[in-house]
């Protein structure tokens, strides 16, 4: 039985530029949904309102791997058949936009009252007051929970394997199944899901604690 190789090094390593699109799809494509989400949500009418609450729960309430399964198995009952890097892309941009949708929410809605009472002072419309005001300083406040839920992303990517999709988890299954050394196989998937996730949870944090800095500078 032949040992871990070069080769197998050079395929592991090479995988993460699959995992790093599935996360750079994702995360975009469910950023445009999720900024749609968000907006439905902070809408002045009841019905948009609670139709993007009903979606967010829904979605959150389902794990993501059975949305793998519904978009990669259960659309191809009715004829389409979707190649896995498109279903794991489309069924991960659904997920994301259900929580980025949620995240957002809550950052434009943390932003002080007065906010916008200024902006109705100034005869602002209401999408002048979101896109020139409140929008503005709520992107500052959102960008730890946002960086935190990209490295999410990331390590969810790993669940694309059931699907065939070969990223770096599916790629460390496939050395394994040919040499059976899973400690060390899975050992250096861990190590590299590391590399890729911790420089952007140091990153988080850091603007997390500027953003706290900044706040208790401006209530002295």
């Amino acid at each position: 039985m032949n040992g871990f190789t070069a080769t197998h090094a050079v395929y592991l390593v090479s995988s993460i530029g699959w995992t790093l699109l599935l996360s750079a799809l994702a995360f975009v494509l469910g950023g445009i949904g999720g900024f749609g989400v968000m907006l439905a949500r902070i809408s002045t009418h009841r019905w948009l309102r609670r139709t993007a609450a009903v979606y967010i729960e829904c979605v959150q309430g389902i794990p993501l791997l059975i949305w793998l399964f519904l978009v990669y198995f259960g659309l191809s009952v009715y004829g389409f058949t979707l190649p896995a890097i498109v279903a794991a892309g489309l069924a991960m941009m659904i997920y994301a936009s259900a929580y980025l949708g949620d995240i957002w929410r809550g950052c434009v809605e943390a932003m002080p009252a007065p906010q916008w009472e200024a902006a109705e002072c100034l005869a602002f419309t209401r999408w002048q007051t979101l896109s020139l005001v409140i929008i503005p300083q709520a992107v500052r406040l959102s960008l730890p929970p946002t960086i935190g839920f990209l490295v999410q992303i990331i390590k969810m990517t790993s669940l694309a394997s059931v699907i065939g999709f070969v990223e770096l988890t599916r790629a460390g299954q496939i050395i394994n199944n040919s040499i059976f050394q899973p400690f060390l196989v899975f050992s250096l998937v861990g190590a590299l899901y590391f590399c890729l996730c911790y420089p952007l949870s140091r990153w988080s944090e850091a603007m997390e604690n500027r953003l706290n800095v900044r706040r208790s500078v401006d209530h002295r």
